[in-house]
């Protein structure tokens, strides 16, 4: 079955965003410099942040894939090392219109990044990405990828609503910290 070229996607922030900006963002993010969005709604509500005299909205949009050059990983070496290497500040090697992949969860559970730190071996690092729950990102890198971005609609996301979200990602990382002390203990066994 041919993958689907027409996706509803999600992006949450402090406004409303119908044309986004892909140059704007940090370039040591997991996929490099881009837009971010989620294919997941729920998940783009779990990165709801309050601040001060801020409404927080959820964008969405349809993306069009027709006539886009799309770079897909899965949590592999392959994955892994793109993520090292952009979360060094190196210039990204991916020659791509649009990114999609898993995101690395110790940027959702607060683990300080210790994976790609160098700290651990390559191996060891990689080993411990791969787990807890897999969530989807969705980079845009291009202008090209940026026109084929429709936005259809906004919501406020309501305070109440973010504290379930809240809620929601604090039991997750109270879960993955658990499964991460558990495959640490393990490797320290070996």
């Amino acid at each position: 079955m041919p993958e689907e070229l027409k996706k509803r996607v999600y992006h949450t922030g402090y406004q409303v965003i119908e044309k986004p900006d892909v140059h704007y963002g940090r370039k040591n993010a997991d996929f490099g410099q881009g837009f971010y969005l989620t294919a997941q709604s729920e998940f783009a509500g779990k990165w709801a942040k309050e601040r001060k005299g801020q409404q927080i909205a959820l964008n969405t949009y349809e993306l069009d894939l027709t006539g886009l050059e799309v770079q897909r990983f899965t949590r592999d070496s392959a994955w892994f090392d793109y993520i090292f290497y952009n979360r060094a500040g190196s210039a990204d090697y991916v020659s791509a219109d649009v990114i999609i992949g898993p995101i690395a969860n110790d940027t959702i559970y607060d683990t300080l990044g210790i994976f790609t730190s160098g700290i651990l071996k390559r191996e060891e690092a990689l080993e411990l990405l791969m787990v807890g729950p897999e969530y989807e990102q969705i980079a845009l890198k291009t202008e090209k990828a940026a026109e084929q971005l429709a936005w259809k609609s906004a919501r406020v996301i309501e305070p109440e609503e973010i504290a379930e979200f809240r809620d929601a990602v604090a039991k997750e990382q109270e879960e993955y910290l658990r499964a991460i002390g558990t495959a640490m203990e393990n490797r320290e066994e070996t």
